[in-house]
């Protein structure tokens, strides 16, 4: 989803040396009693003292519960007071288009935050491919005594040449939803995953119009959601945007081809028309997640923020929803389900790096880390093995919680038939070709009548323009 791209600032300032704090967290309008008491451990507190005065710059990338952003301003908040240090938060869309572009510009320009946390996934390989971070291999190591093993994924997404230059702060899983009490009605199986064939039929089985049921909830429109979508279907296929390396561009093969008329078709073929909701070919980021807590949709792949709407909100949506892994395709009989993490980075130049650090220790776990959990529920989990044990709230409050601790311990690579191992290696030129909309751009003009063939052609030469512009000659 476009979004402008103004940061919007919070501050914090060190004002006494409490462990505790029991005020709510910046924002407009009356907070809610904090449902946690957020501390700060002595172990932090010892190692703050040397930094007392100091003050950092923060980047947060925007969670979609605003209880879980002001839940996590309250926690730097209590830092802040703790340890007689200040902190600026400011908040940015992951969808802005320019993110990743205008942090590095003000890395270059020495005018940066100290450290920001961001979809690892998504930006750190963006990021350490432009020089802009500095490596935290320490941190990381000294988190690990702490706090267990990271996510599996973490592992594929924050390190580069043996040494890390991201922490993982929370997980955030992959999942699918389906309306169970739709299926039922229809018998059909409620199953831990599908293939994506089998979720398109069961979608149109489940539809009626006159009674507002919509059975896909997908689109292939600009946003980052489509994206995922897209991708997983070519990556299920056989297909893949680069080799294994992530310096080659494969993308134009007879996999990918096949996953795009597979997707082209379900747009385009008169048969699956009655399963699209009204402006599917719009939606935004935002949209899916509506129109499903509307109750109007069967279908829809979203992060948990869907999920955790449901059920802070008592919609009646959660209590019908079955959660699943995802879909297989021709080249996998599993689902490409292993999730990623919002992670810390520490800009090159950034003024106060040690503060930064213990931020980041700070966040990543106990209170701090809990209270944020809370309000967005299975949408922000720990990223780290011991932090799940911290507190009973992970292991008893919520049926998913099981299953999404599973998955930050998936065996990593998932291999498809044709070699590709995924997660691949963190590719700077994938990173881009996504956040530039190429894959939406190119389903956009096979809906107009382009043949999927050509348009994966078009597309794989403007992802080769990308990762040329990244320095990865063809």
């Amino acid at each position: 989803m476009e979004e402008k791209t103004e940061w919007s600032r919070r501050t914090f300032l060190g004002a006494s040396a409490l462990g505790v704090l029991g005020l709510a967290g910046c924002g407009s309008g009356p907070a809610p009693a904090p449902k946690v008491d957020v501390q700060v451990p002595q172990a932090l507190l010892d190692q703050a003292a040397p930094l007392r005065g100091g003050s950092v710059g923060m980047l947060s990338q925007k969670l979609y519960s605003e209880a879980a952003n002001k839940a996590l301003d309250r926690s730097l908040q209590v830092f802040a007071q703790a340890t007689g240090t200040t902190i600026r938060n400011d908040l940015v869309s992951g969808d802005a288009g320019d993110m990743v572009a205008k942090m590095d510009a003000e890395v270059k320009a020495g005018t940066s935050r100290d450290l920001a946390f961001v979809s690892d996934r998504r930006f750190v390989g963006q990021l350490h491919n432009l020089g802009a971070l500095t490596d935290v291999t320490d941190v990381v190591t000294e988190m690990k005594a702490l706090y267990g093993e990271p996510a599996t994924a973490s592992t594929k997404f924050c390190v580069f040449d043996g040494r890390w230059f991201a922490i993982p702060y929370h997980f955030i899983a992959s999942g699918m939803y389906l309306r169970k009490d739709w299926y039922a009605e229809k018998g059909l199986p409620l199953k831990p995953y599908y293939s994506w064939e089998e979720l398109r039929d069961n979608a149109l089985a489940v539809s009626d119009p006159a009674k507002r049921r919509f059975g896909w909830g997908l689109t292939v429109n600009r946003s980052g959601d489509a994206n995922g979508f897209i991708q997983n279907v070519i990556d299920t296929y056989g297909g893949a945007i680069a080799d294994n390396t992530g310096t080659k561009v494969v993308f134009n093969s007879p996999e990918t081809v096949a996953a795009v008329t597979f997707i082209g078709d379900i747009y385009t073929n008169p048969k699956y028309q009655p399963m699209l909701p009204p402006g599917v070919g719009s939606w935004t980021d935002s949209s899916n997640n509506e129109n499903w807590l509307a109750g109007i949709l069967g279908l829809t792949l979203n992060q948990f923020s869907v999920y955790a709407d449901s059920k802070t909100k008592k919609n009646p949506v959660y209590a019908n929803t079955h959660v699943f892994n995802g879909a297989t395709g021709p080249a996998l009989d599993r689902p490409l389900a292993y999730g990623e993490s919002n992670s810390f980075v520490v800009f090159k130049g950034a003024k106060n790096p040690d503060l930064a650090k213990l931020v980041a220790k700070f966040m990543a776990g106990g209170s701090a880390l809990l209270g944020v959990a809370k309000e967005a529920p299975c949408l922000v989990n720990p990223s780290w093995s011991k932090v799940w044990d911290s507190d009973p709230y992970y292991t008893g409050g919520d049926p998913a919680f099981p299953a999404l601790r599973e998955q930050t311990r998936t065996p990593l690579p998932v291999t498809t038939k044709t070699g590709y191992a995924f997660p691949q290696a963190p590719s700077p030129g994938e990173q881009a070709a996504l956040a530039a909309y190429l894959l939406t751009d190119m389903m956009q003009s096979v809906i107009q009548g382009t043949k999927p063939a050509d348009a994966v052609a078009a597309t794989h030469g403007r992802i080769v323009q990308i990762f040329e512009q990244q320095g990865y000659k063809q």
